[in-house]
């Protein structure tokens, strides 16, 4: 089959593809804060949590994305609210800005740093500029977003609540032509443990690892990964990206965004560490 037969779109978000979880802290004066809000898993996630009643604050510095993500929720008539504000998380005010808008908006409880991009290229070839923009956005942000939410998060009644960060396989294992996107993945791991550590029991930090995952990041990376190994696209996601995997599909970003739903919950209060990895099979299966 051709590469402009190549499905490359992930399905549409319905009202039946989030869970949903009767929970004592998923009300709309419980707060959560999403990075990456403005599309993709950051999307996905924002509406899940919005659905399960939760007042959800989106960070992104796509406005456009925002909105159309504040209409995806209107889409699923959430039980919970939607509030975007615009962020460049590489601005340590604008981090701390949208912690205190969220703060303003209720009992901020949960972070889900989601916020990702991506750069092809080898080691000897990676420019230092992309270097510095991935890490900063990618680790930089989620530490300093945990800096400015976990006293908040102390400073509720009970202290309950827990900073979630988005990993993957390639926090796991390393493959070619992604070296700051596997630094910063494995970083993350890092502040996970860290926050972990310092939470107390009640402040949880966890991540959230999954294979491939069918977003528009992912579709560029597609491209890119054509580009930069001679193949054609087709080849990428069948062989490159799937070859490894024993489920032979990607992800959608719901199924993604169902995790931090779970993860945030009362049912994963042992979770604090600790990773969610649903790969497919990718990191502890070999031929």
């Amino acid at each position: 089959m051709a590469d402009a037969e190549l499905d490359l779109s992930a399905p549409e978000l319905s009202s039946e593809d989030v869970l949903r979880i009767d929970d004592p802290y998923f009300t709309d004066e419980t707060v959560a804060v999403v990075t990456g809000a403005a599309s993709g898993i950051g999307r996905a996630t924002a509406v899940a949590l919005a659905a399960n009643g939760l007042t959800v604050v989106g960070a992104d510095i796509d406005e456009d994305g925002l909105a159309e993500t504040a209409d995806a929720v209107e889409d699923v008539d959430a039980e919970g609210w939607f509030v975007s504000v615009p962020t460049d998380l590489t601005d340590d005010a604008d981090v701390e800005t949208v912690v205190e808008a969220a703060a303003d908006e209720g009992e901020l409880r949960f972070v889900a740093n989601i916020a990702g991009m991506q750069h092809i290229a080898s080691i000897p070839e990676f420019p230092m500029a992309k270097y510095d923009l991935l890490t900063d956005v990618m680790l930089r942000s989620p530490f300093k977003m945990a800096q400015a939410a976990m006293p908040h998060i102390r400073d509720t009644d009970d202290g309950v609540g827990a900073i979630a960060n988005m990993s993957s396989v390639h926090g796991h294992y390393a493959t070619k032509d992604k070296p700051a996107y596997i630094t910063a993945k494995h970083g993350i791991t890092g502040l996970t443990r860290a926050i972990a550590a310092e939470g107390e029991g009640t402040l949880r930090g966890f991540s959230v690892s999954v294979g491939y995952v069918l977003t528009p990041l992912m579709v560029d990376q597609i491209e890119d990964t054509a580009d930069e190994r001679g193949i054609s696209k087709r080849e990428v996601v069948e062989d490159v990206m799937l070859g490894q995997a024993r489920t032979k599909e990607m992800m959608t970003p719901v199924e993604v965004a169902n995790l931090f739903v779970f993860g945030f919950s009362t049912h994963a209060s042992h979770l604090n560490g600790a990773d969610l990895l649903f790969d497919g099979g990718y990191t502890h299966t070999y031929e």
